[in-house]
């Protein structure tokens, strides 16, 4: 079998973190599989080398799926880092009230929420839309799912933050990282029912280990889930949907004239900018990817937007097009470990863009503001200078 390409590319050198996707389309034409000497890891760059990876979990394997050991470390006993079977109990408690008919509920409260939150930011007439919409509205709502209290909503965002930014090789912003993320793990090491609102999510789950559906001692592992890969992708996505709609007013113009796009106007955001940027797997044995030879315990980096940017899936990829509808995009994943959360981030991303869809006929934006992150790409400021009301 051939050896992969091999390039100079560092996939977490602030250049690269901040605007990915031309660096992706160099791998993409690279090779399905590219070597990174620089980051002791072999990318995977291409749609379909992509997706079939991540439905391979008995060849890339999830028991290392951070870019350092002690991150692997902490994460093991987690259904993020764990395959079939053990993984599979875990995966089932952390989905049952994330499934569509157990957030069937929460419809409407959510839409009402973002609906009252968006029209009082159409009526102050400029904001920055991160801080009062992006990291406001999905906090709150996953703090009352997981009924969390007191301190813990106040520490949500820099614990959601650290748990992903720990993920990346050892460098400056994962050093900074582990003290806050230590605080997640101790938290919800200790964490009991009692630390729970009544009749929350969080509470169901400690039910769940009390009947034996889960190993004793995992209750917190999945609470840590919800807060740590739940919360700063959510936070990435609803900023995007704000600057995507902003740059491409003719695309909120169709979901306006069409909300039955609204749905599809969510896959496009995410296809279009992936919340996360990469994602690590480990292979178990020898691998062929396309006719290239990828070895036993080899540091797989999974680059979800060079796949959703590929042009042989998709036309025109670097198009922003809410007709597109990509229900195939690679941004929750797939196979075994796709994203347990996304049936709730749907309810939260639709309703925001059902209430701007509404209310809004353009936004007039200021430069956004980016800083470099290991594992997720969001936006951390954007000014909204001007609401032109629907």
């Amino acid at each position: 079998m051939r050896r992969p390409p091999a390039s100079d590319l560092d996939l977490f050198a602030d250049e690269v973190l901040l605007d990915p996707l031309p660096f992706h389309a160099e791998l993409r034409e690279t090779g399905p599989v590219v070597h990174l000497p620089k980051n002791d890891a072999y990318a995977l760059t291409r749609y379909d080398v992509v997706r079939d990876a991540l439905a391979d979990w008995e060849s890339f394997s999830s028991t290392s799926i951070a870019f350092n050991p002690a991150a692997d470390q902490a994460l093991t006993g987690t259904s993020l880092a764990s395959d079939p079977p053990a993984h599979t109990p875990l995966r089932a408690t952390l989905t049952e009230n994330l499934a569509p008919r157990a957030l069937r509920g929460l419809k409407g409260r959510i839409e009402a929420k973002a609906d009252d939150l968006v029209a009082a930011l159409v009526a102050r007439g400029s904001f920055e839309a991160v801080d009062a919409l992006a990291r406001a509205f999905p906090l709150e709502v996953v703090a009352d799912l997981i009924g969390f209290t007191g301190h813990v909503r106040d520490s949500m965002l820099r614990w959601g933050q650290a748990a992903m930014e720990v993920l990346g090789p050892l460098n400056r912003r994962t050093a900074e990282s582990f003290p806050v993320a230590g605080e997640l793990y101790t938290w919800c090491a200790g964490v009991t029912a009692d630390d729970l609102a009544e009749g929350s999510v969080g509470r169901g789950i400690f039910d769940a280990e009390a009947r034996g559906d889960i190993p004793a001692g995992t209750a917190g592992h999945i609470i840590h889930q919800y807060l740590g890969a739940g919360v700063d992708t959510t936070v990435a996505a609803i900023g995007n949907i704000v600057a995507l709609f902003a740059a491409h007013p003719d695309q909120l113009h169709e979901v306006r004239a069409e909300p039955s796009l609204v749905p599809a106007a969510f896959n496009e955001v995410l296809r279009y900018w992936p919340p996360v940027n990469v994602w690590g797997r480990v292979t178990t044995r020898d691998v062929r990817v396309e006719g290239v030879h990828v070895p036993a315990g080899a540091r797989i980096a999974v680059l979800f937007g060079a796949g959703n940017h590929d042009p042989r899936h998709y036309d025109n990829p670097d198009a922003f097009l809410v007709g597109r509808n990509p229900v195939d995009h690679l941004s929750f994943g797939y196979g075994p470990h796709g994203c347990a959360g996304q049936g709730l981030a749907r309810l939260e991303a639709h309703a925001v863009i059902q209430a701007l869809s509404r209310r809004v006929e353009r936004l007039v934006v200021g430069p956004e503001v980016r800083v470099p992150a290991n594992i997720t790409r969001s936006i951390d400021r954007l000014p909204v200078l001007e609401v032109i009301p629907a």
